[in-house]
């Protein structure tokens, strides 16, 4: 019997983890290499699952298979911190929503028109509800720290090794191969890496002569203490999306991905929370606890990037803006590509190769 493959993952994101337990699953031996558990860019996601906002109608499909994977993936992992709590959607000129509902409802998206009063029904602390919006039930949220912490914990259950506080500095290649990494802790050899760095993709990449298209965008995300339940769902209205976790904050930004806090954050988080109490019955008893400003890691034309890089073996990338939505899929795709060998048809416009 073959020893398993020997894989590093750098990362330890909600992309990062599921890759992990996905590979632990297929019987590889897996090390996570990680500055922190939880990763960079997820703590600061606003964490909403959906196939929404404009997407090319094959990333539309890929998507919404994610979204099936979520169910998968909470049935497999129970507790798994996941909610289909459904999206109510206004922040567009009414013209926009309607060509929106028509392109995805013709795509199989599940979107209904709704009026004042339905809205109302659907969010009853909305003190002014929309006289037009979109409701989408099957969107849903995760609390994305939690999800990818239970990933790495059932994993290092089954075999997986977690290093925490470990800083990689540079790939390790050797010919058009990559062998392993550089280590604050020394070098590390592997079968396979992958990379599920964020932000830190690039300039790891680039220590191995490759080059990702990647920007970084801030985005200012408020959120409340714990409080009574005030939302039901997802809201997207006009320069305000929010939603409540499970343990009560109301967490928004000036959109899903969190707007630029610019030259004075903590005044624009305040400005921003402003608007969240402003929104909502009770909202005045609403507290601001904290701000984050995540760096957002994006892909020049908006679109993952994902497999692996032509000339170079031995190395997966897995760089993507929308990670919550595509973490499940995007981790199993991953564990088949690496130990089965087998390329999923939908990853080809994502490669790293488009670019080239």
């Amino acid at each position: 019997m073959p020893s398993p493959q020997k894989i590093i993952v750098i990362g330890a994101g909600i992309i990062g983890a599921s890759i992990a337990w996905h590979l632990q699953r297929k019987g590889a031996s897996v090390t996570v290499v990680a500055e922190q558990t939880g990763g960079v860019a997820t703590p600061n996601s606003f964490a909403w699952i959906n196939a929404s906002w404009g997407n090319p109608e094959f990333y539309f499909h890929f998507r919404r298979r994610s979204m099936r994977e979520w169910s998968r993936l909470a049935a497999e992992l129970p507790g798994l911190p996941l909610s289909w709590c459904g999206g109510l959607c206004w922040d567009l000129p009414e013209t926009e929503l309607d060509a929106y509902a028509a392109q995805h409802h013709g795509w199989g998206y599940g979107i209904q028109p709704v009026n004042r009063a339905t809205s109302a029904m659907i969010e009853p602390n909305l003190i002014n509800p929309p006289d037009y919006a979109l409701h989408v039930a099957e969107e849903g949220a995760v609390e994305p720290v939690a999800a990818a912490e239970q990933l790495l914990k059932d994993a290092a259950r089954h075999g997986a090794i977690l290093l925490f506080g470990v800083e990689v500095n540079r790939l390790l290649k050797q010919g058009e191969r990559i062998i392993g990494i550089e280590t604050s802790e020394g070098e590390m050899r592997a079968d396979h890496i992958v990379l599920a760095a964020g932000a830190g993709t690039a300039p790891l990449a680039a220590s191995a002569d490759i080059h990702v298209p990647l920007e970084t965008p801030p985005g200012l995300i408020v959120h409340s203490r714990p409080a009574q339940k005030l939302l039901n769902g997802l809201v997207m209205a006009p320069e305000l999306h929010l939603r409540q976790t499970a343990e009560g904050r109301i967490i928004a930004g000036g959109d899903f991905g969190g707007t630029d806090p610019g030259d004075n954050p903590q005044a624009a988080a305040r400005e921003l929370f402003a608007k969240v109490r402003a929104t909502l019955k009770g909202g005045e008893a609403l507290e601001l606890d904290f701000h984050t400003i995540g760096y957002r890691p994006t892909p020049k034309d908006g679109l993952p990037i994902l497999g692996g890089v032509d000339r170079v073996a031995g190395l997966y990338l897995a760089v993507l803006h929308s990670g919550v939505t595509l973490a499940p899929l995007v981790g199993l795709l991953a564990a088949e590509a690496i130990v089965d060998g087998t390329d999923d048809d939908q990853l080809a416009p994502l490669c790293l190769s488009r670019f080239a």
